[in-house]
């Protein structure tokens, strides 16, 4: 019988899907019961957690309508240490709640489904939420046909991926259901994240291990009946992990359990209460209050308006000398109320105090952080009536912008502010609203899906017109502004600016280019595809800019491309014209190949892969050449990472580059994040500095351009504006940008000049001598990250994370003069002044953070919080004294009163439970207990817990230390206090060794006995210097006594070490001979050398040499001596004799002081109580006779006599020798060091050598400590030699064998060291080094023109042969009596042209156009001839120097050189044989000719006038020749740039053509035939033979065509005509 009832049961339960079934006219009464613990896993720990309990009554009242009543319901709390303290009623809340509890909600129910929810408008959110969780056990899918089975199902939580499980239990008759939900598989996740809208999620980053993870249990029992369904009982059982680190290392736990068992059936139904039953949403949960509550403290707020001035008062009150250490907590406390407060309440506390300043600025400081447009709207209103300043209103705007929530309304507010008068007449504040505008709605989209573009069109329409208008400064704001928001509906007008999609655009400048590929880096996160596809078109044009196509570099990485797209990039760069694309793309790829972090390895390998089917020689490019740096390190244990990143972008192979951008991105718990960027253009900035400001003479350029009027199809570069613009941007979003230019530097200066401006700085001296106290206090809340998401029981769980910091500085100042000022003074009577100034200044801060873990709501909070507080101050009295007529200064620092602690920082962990009815009743406990850590003191344990550290990690259970170290100069005692308490003694991971206490201190405390009345330090300088000196020197005496002693220390060496006689002699050998010590040390050396290279020719260092031969080569140059007077202005300087050596000199007048008074007196003393003397005094001597400086510093201490001596002699302008001893009366340690320069085998060498008599042991174990830290790679390179050398001497040698080689020795006691062939980045002024000319008359001019010429492109000419500014060579066939275009400004400043012409005696000419001046220089008989405007300058009138500009002519070396720096020229130089043309620095990539661009791009070097790329040397010389209009032209060239025709016919394309060239050839004037040729290969376009376009003599319309094939033809190089040329 009971089978076929089971069959019955079963066929009707199936029939409504088994599905539990509430019969109508019945009650059915559940015992329910929720508790929510949160904490370790452990037990003996810890936790906070909360439980309900009641009786639920489920009764129908209509058609799938039922209602929902808790019976007896019962709230309790917990913290304490589970599972042993018991639950604490919370009755105060029970009673406060109980009449919304006890109140019945109505809900569909249909077929295990819950469907809408009704309930009085008195229940609130959180109390409905709680409902929801029951309603969340009944949530019941259940199909009939499959017992196993997912689906995503709607729950309190969201729609989640749910697994069910059924299966019958015959005997029971009993149906057992068992679901399971991926909390971390959800299509639609109920959160809320706060503060996390400018980050990004890093799945790779979790892809192994999650920082959250949550999965929830339900099991259930049914019993089928005739009726339906019964369910008899149901558990949840659902656990949330979290953990900043991997949770493999451990994780903290939210565990909720629910249990609903089945108590009876009664037949009295559930009366509703007497109220409207409005819908109240679904299951689904909603946020309630708990989004302005913060989770750290729970404030009962009865009268806002009250609580607010009572914290204010507080706040205001207790930090005007230093910070309260609670100071943060009250300000959070100030926020929280400011949050629930009405906006009039607000509008009340500003009007009761806008008057008062200190209270004024806490409440301006708290505004933003309310985080709601009550802000923004009050900020709107106050500003526009006048309440707040510019400068208030944009620290109020800045902070508003990202710490309110971007909802619509607060949206509409700013872009009104965006058109408000006021507003728009300040750009600061302009700025700041139209940069928040595109944040704001960055912020909006975060949290959308899909974001309506309606939000971003008013800047697309304002965009429009801008560009319409060509508005370049307005155009610049808003691509920033779209950059910001990142829309992808921005794409399209943004696009629009691109020089790759419009004709309009390409004629913007390159600035407005820069910022839209800027631009598109945040619309990169959200559609890497659709940007990838863009930039990649970009790079790929080399038709654009070589800084739009590296920028476009950037963005293409930042999207993280495919392996297919990296390889693609690769092969792109093999045929790349530009090397400074190449370098920067290949660097950028090959920094990559290094990177650790989790999402970028798959980017990693692509790149690794790139840079293997890439040459290496992209490794060898100078740092002149565009780099591309990226560094990063992470760490999966700790999930943890950083990340840097260095772009310097160049286009012209300058010093000073064309942009930088820096920038560091973090990574922490499975998000990554931009913090900060920075970016710098420096466009013209370098130009503008260096360059001759009265360039702008018309007549100058009119002249110039009409001399290039003849080339053909000449075009000038754009020149570049004077610019420098700086950005930055703050996670991702730019909050501030500067352009920098003339007009900007103008009104500087000008500001700065006013008289407005001069009297505020009266006023301000004023202000000094009047006294100041004053005091500045800043709060700011630095981080509110919060995630908030509901738990199974319908309560909200969150993690938050809080950091507020609040820093004060109490200033006090007096300052006098003496005379006094008068009433009307100036500059001059403050520089007549005897100034002084007392300070006393008290920094102090107070921050405090807290990260929580647990339930929060504005009703109730259980969670676990951990809190790190640092407090530091740090007392400062100063006195300072400035008599600038006597030369004296002083400071005193005098002494304070000292705080408890210097710096204190505190860590706790807790776990708390209070609600909002019942305050005083809060527990905070310690997470781990008083109870378990008692016993473990001082033991030590092994850990049984895998560990990522060790596999038997050992920790104390408390470690507690006091390190303290007295000053006894200054009288203080300085201690640090260390502290902690952990649980790592029960698992060894970060996350165990965070939870405890830990407590680190700083004291710094007086010495009893020892007072110190004041530190000081004086300084004097000029004839007084000697007044100050506190303690006598007679080192005279003292020498002499050192000398008499030894003769008997020189038999007592002899006698015991007879060995050290030869050591001795050699270390002391004079350096007056330094012809034969050079000699000598250097034959040593030779045969060391020799030795050294036959021993170990195995050895790896042919790795560092190309052959052996040349190794030896190298070695014999290195070990000759470096005679250091073998130059040609060393000749002409007198040397030395031996008397006037070093020692000569030394011993004439061993201290400097006892027959002149010192340079200057430095005094650093303690003054003490007991006037004990301690301190150092440092005296400085100069004697100009004999080029000697000397330094001396003594100990003030009666006792102490230390001292350290400088000696520096300059022996002559090739050597100088310094001797240094310190010690007891400097008699310790000694040491020699000599420097000299000269020649090596005609190369330029220098010598640095050092030896000594003693030196402290510990200077050798310094040595051994940098030696570990000097790169392998360096190390790598050298060739070591076991070599006995001079036993107490280091030399080093280095010989610059060219401008960028260095051959270098260094010796050591014991071993030789070489380096061959050093390569270095920059180019050394070898010329102006060994001949010390042009200036040598001139140290300032000769420094300036050193430094200059290295960094100068140079342009040569030699046999023939042209060397160009890149350092390419090629035979150049000069054309007689033509002008050729050497060097050109091809700018549209014209700045200078340098022509060459070889007259018929083929001998060259130069002929420099500058300025206002033509410059000729051209052979003259046997010498070298200077015109200038046509007359002729005298060698012996030379130099030669313009009356108003800076330009100048002198004579060099066998030939005539020519300087105009500010003009770009750096030199010209022309002599019989040769010229030489050095264009300064700024002026590459702007430059044009023979000599090419000077911008390093060896492969784009043969430019044409017109800008084209010659595939001929010959063809491209001859294109920058300067043609003859006719036979009558002045000059006396005779040829022309002509198309010619192939002289042959050719069938192209099937059909017989002529040809004509589309590149410009030399030929003779009509009437005058060629005496001289040279073959030259041009391109040629044809044409059918019937094709009716003829040759035309215009070459514009034919050197545009297409290129059919190349042909050599013959160009003309000399033309002699006949009577009848025209």
């Amino acid at each position: 019988m009971k089978v076929v009832v089971l069959a019955l049961a079963l066929a009707v339960a199936g029939e409504s899907l088994m599905a539990p079934d509430f019969t109508s006219s019945k009650t059915y009464v559940y015992k329910y019961e929720a508790v929510l613990m949160g904490g370790l896993p452990e037990e003996g720990l810890v936790r906070a957690g909360l439980k309900v309990s009641s009786k639920i009554l489920i009764s129908a009242i209509a058609e799938n309508t039922f209602l929902l009543k808790l019976a007896d319901p019962e709230l309790f709390e917990y913290s304490g240490i589970w599972p042993k303290d018991a639950y604490i009623p919370a009755n105060k809340l029970k009673a406060a709640l109980a009449s919304e509890l006890v109140t019945p909600i109505k809900f569909e129910y249909a077929n295990g489904v819950v469907g809408k929810l009704f309930a009085p408008e008195g229940i609130s959110p959180t109390v409905l939420n709680i409902f929801r969780g029951v309603l969340n056990v009944l949530q019941l899918n259940i199909k009939k046909t499959q017992n196993v089975y997912e689906l995503q199902e709607a729950g309190a939580q969201g729609v989640c991926k749910t697994l069910y499980a059924i299966t019958e239990d015959e005997k029971a008759e009993r149906i057992l259901l068992t679901k399971t939900r991926d909390l971390n598989n959800c299509q639609e996740k109920i959160v809320k994240d706060l503060g996390l809208a400018y980050t990004e999620k890093c799945a790779e980053c979790q892809k192994d291990a999650k920082n959250l993870r949550g999965a929830a249990a339900y099991n259930y029992i049914l019993k089928p009946l005739a009726s339906g369904v019964l369910l008899l009982e149901a558990t949840v059982n659902e656990l949330i992990q979290f953990s900043p680190f991997n949770e493999l290392n451990g994780a903290a736990q939210m565990d909720t359990k629910q249990s609903l068992v089945f108590l009876e059936v009664q037949k009295t139904p559930i009366a509703p209460v007497n109220a409207q039953y409005l819908h109240r949403g679904s299951i689904k949960y909603q946020f309630a209050s708990e989004l302005l509550q913060t989770p750290i403290q729970l404030i009962k707020i009865t009268n806002p308006q009250a609580q607010i001035v009572a914290l204010l008062n507080h706040i205001v009150k207790n930090n005007v000398q230093m910070v309260h250490e609670d100071a943060p907590m009250k300000f959070l406390e100030l926020i929280q109320v400011l949050r629930k407060s009405h906006i009039m309440d607000i509008e009340q506390i500003w009007n009761q105090f806008r008057s008062k300043p200190d209270y004024r600025q806490w409440i301006l400081d708290a505004l933003p952080t309310i985080g709601t447009s009550t802000t923004l709207r009050f900020i709107q209103e106050k500003f526009l009536a006048g309440e707040l300043s510019a400068y208030e209103a944009s620290q109020a705007l800045v902070a508003s912008m990202h710490m309110v929530t971007a909802d619509l309304e607060a949206i509409k507010i700013v872009e009104a502010l965006t058109h408000d008068n006021l507003i728009v007449a300040n750009p600061a504040l302009r700025q700041i609203v139209l940069l928040g505008y595109g944040t704001m709605v960055a912020k909006h989209c975060a949290e959308k899906i899909t974001c309506p573009a309606e939000l971003i069109k008013p800047i697309h329409d304002r965009m429009a017109r801008a560009v319409a208008e060509q508005n370049i400064e307005e155009t610049i704001m808003l691509l920033k502004v779209l950059g910001n928001a990142g829309h992808p509906n921005s794409l399209k007008p943004i696009t629009k600016v691109l020089p790759i999609f419009g004709t309009t655009a390409a004629s913007l400048p390159v600035r407005v280019h820069v910022d839209a590929i800027l631009a598109m880096r945040n619309i990169a996160k959200k559609e890497p595809r659709l940007i990838q596809e863009m930039v990649v078109q970009m790079f790929m044009d080399k038709a654009l800019h070589p800084e739009l196509r590296m920028l476009a570099c950037i963005v293409l990485f930042e999207t993280r491309p495919s392996m297919g797209l990296v390889t693609t990039l690769a092969n792109v760069l093999k045929t790349e014209e530009n090397l400074q694309v190449a370098s920067f793309t290949y660097s950028h790829m090959k920094s990559l190949t290094r990177s650790t972090v989790a999402h970028q390895a798959s980017l990693a390998s692509a790149c690794n892969v790139a840079v293997k089917i890439l040459s290496p020689k992209f490794d060898r490019m100078s740092y002149r050449f565009s780099k591309a740096i990226h560094m990063d390190t992470y760490s999966d244990p700790l999930m943890l990472g950083a990340a840097a990143s260095a772009f310097y972008i160049n286009d012209a192979a300058r010093i000073l580059p064309r942009a930088i951008v820096a920038k560091a991105r973090g990574y922490l718990a499975g998000a990554a994040a931009d913090v900060f960027e920075v970016g710098v253009r420096t466009e013209g900035l370098q130009e503008a500095l260096l360059k001759n400001p009265d360039m702008e003479n018309a007549d100058r350029i009119t002249k110039m351009r009409r001399v290039l009027k003849a080339l053909t199809q000449w075009r000038s570069l754009p020149s570049s504006q004077p610019l420098a613009s700086v950005y930055f941007k703050f996670l991702g979003q730019e909050i501030a940008f500067a352009n920098i230019d003339k007009v900007l530097i103008d009104k500087a200066i000008a500001l700065a000049t006013a008289p407005q401006v001069q009297e505020m700085g009266k006023n301000a001296v004023r202000g000094l001598l009047s006294g100041i106290i004053a005091h500045y206090t800043k709060p700011l809340l630095a981080a509110e990250v919060r995630r908030i998401f509901p738990t199974a029981a319908g309560f909200p769980m969150e993690l938050s994370l809080y950091t507020c910091a609040v820093a004060n500085a109490a200033v006090e100042i007096k300052a006098s003069t003496t005379p006094a000022l008068p009433e009307n003074f100036n500059l001059a009577h403050l520089l007549k002044a005897n100034m002084n100034l007392e300070t006393e200044i008290r920094p102090s801060l107070a921050v405090q953070s807290f990260a929580v873990m647990g339930l929060n709501t504005d009703l109730l909070q259980s969670s676990v919080l951990v809190r790190a507080k640092v407090n530091s101050i740090l007392p400062a009295k100063i006195a300072a004294k400035l008599d600038i007529t006597e030369g004296n200064f002083k400071l005193q620092a005098l002494p304070v009163a000292l705080p408890e602690h210097l710096a204190a920082m505190h860590y706790e962990s807790f776990a708390v439970s209070r609600n909002i009815e019942d305050l005083t009743a809060e527990r905070i406990v310690p997470i781990i207990p008083a109870e378990i850590l008692e016993p473990l003191m001082g033991r030590q344990f092994i850990s049984k817990a895998d560990s990522i550290f060790s596999e038997s990690a050992s920790k104390l259970a408390r470690f507690e230390k006091k390190y303290c170290a007295k000053l006894a100069a200054m009288g203080l005692k300085t201690c640090v206090k260390l502290e902690s308490e952990d649980a790592a003694f029960i698992r060894n991971t970060p996350l165990y060794k965070l939870v405890g206490k830990h407590i680190v201190a700083v004291d710094i405390k007086h010495v009893e006995g020892r007072e110190i009345e004041r530190l000081e330090m004086e300084v004097q300088v000029g004839p007084k210097a000697a007044q100050t000196i506190i303690k006598q020197i007679n080192l005279s005496h003292e020498e002499q006594e050192h000398t008499q002693s030894k003769p008997a220390l020189t038999k007592l060496k002899k006698i015991l070490a007879p060995g050290m006689k030869n050591g001795t002699r050699s270390s002391s050998s004079s350096s007056s001979s330094a012809l034969s010590s050079s000699k000598s040390s250097s034959s040593s050396s030779s045969s060391s050398s020799s030795s050294s290279s036959s021993s170990s020719s195995s050895s790896s260092r042919s790795s560092s040499m190309s052959s052996s031969s040349s190794s030896r080569s190298a070695k014999s140059r290195l070990s000759k001596a470096i005679v250091s007077q073998v130059t040609s202005a060393a000749a002409a300087s007198t040397s030395r004799s031996s008397a006037s050596s070093f020692k000569a000199i030394y011993n004439k007048k061993k201290y400097l002081g006892a027959a002149a008074a010192p340079s200057f007196a430095v005094v650093f003393r303690v003054v003490r109580a007991d006037h004990e003397m301690m301190g150092y005094e440092v005296s400085a001597f100069l004697d100009e006779p004999t080029a000697r400086v000397q330094l001396i510093i003594a100990a003030l201490a009666k006792d102490d006599n230390w001292k350290f001596c400088a000696d520096g002699i300059l022996l002559n302008k090739h050597k100088v020798t310094a001797k240094v001893a310190w010690g007891a009366e400097c008699k310790e340690y000694s040491t020699m060091l000599t420097a000299e320069t000269g020649l090596m085998d005609k190369k330029p060498a220098a010598r640095l050598r050092l030896t000594w008599e003693n030196l402290p042991s510990a200077f050798k174990n310094y040595a051994k400590i940098a030696y570990k830290y000097i790169p392998s790679s360096i190390l790598a390179g050298l060739v070591e030699g076991k070599e006995l050398n001079s036993e107490r001497q280091l030399s080093l040698i280095v010989v610059a064998t060219s401008d960028k080689d260095l051959d270098v020795i260094m010796k050591s006691p014991k071993r030789t060291i070489y380096k061959l062939a050093l390569r270095l980045p920059i180019a050394l002024p070898l010329e102006g080094i060994a001949s010390l000319t042009p200036f040598d008359d001139n140290l300032i001019g000769l420094i300036t023109y050193i430094v200059t010429q290295s960094n100068a492109a140079q342009c040569s000419f030699t046999k023939n042969t042209l060397t160009t500014f890149n350092n390419r060579r090629y035979r150049n066939e000069i054309p007689l009596s033509c002008n050729q275009v050497l060097a050109q400004d091809c700018s549209q400043e014209l700045k200078f042209i340098v022509l060459l012409k070889k007259d018929t005696t083929e001998q060259n000419h130069i002929n420099v156009k500058i300025a206002d001046i033509d410059i000729d220089l051209y052979p003259q008989n046997d010498n070298i001839a200077v015109k200038v405007n046509g007359m002729q300058i005298p060698i012996n009138n030379l130099p030669y120097q313009h009356p108003t500009d800076k330009i100048q002519i002198r004579v060099k070396g066998e030939g005539i050189a020519m300087y105009a720096p500010s003009h770009g020229l750096h030199e010209v130089y022309y002599d019989k044989h040769s010229w030489k043309v050095m264009l300064a620095d700024w002026m590459r990539g702007q430059a044009c000719g023979l000599c090419g661009k000077a911008d390093g791009e060896v492969r784009q070097e043969l430019r044409t006038p017109n800008g084209h790329l010659a595939k001929d040397a010959v063809s491209h010389a001859h294109s920058w020749v300067i043609p003859a209009e006719s036979c009558r032209d002045t000059s006396e060239c005779r040829m022309r740039q002509e198309s010619v025709k192939l002289e042959r016919q050719i069938v192209v394309h099937g059909q017989e053509s002529k040809c004509f060239s589309v590149e410009s050839v030399l030929r003779c004037l009509p009437g005058c035939f060629p005496v001289k040729t040279t073959p030259v290969t041009v391109g040629f376009h044809c044409l059918p033979l019937d094709a009716k376009k003829k040759h035309s003599e215009d070459l514009n319309s034919i050197l545009d065509q297409s290129v059919d094939l190349r042909e050599a033809t013959e160009a003309h190089l000399a033309c002699r005509c006949t009577a009848h040329c025209a």
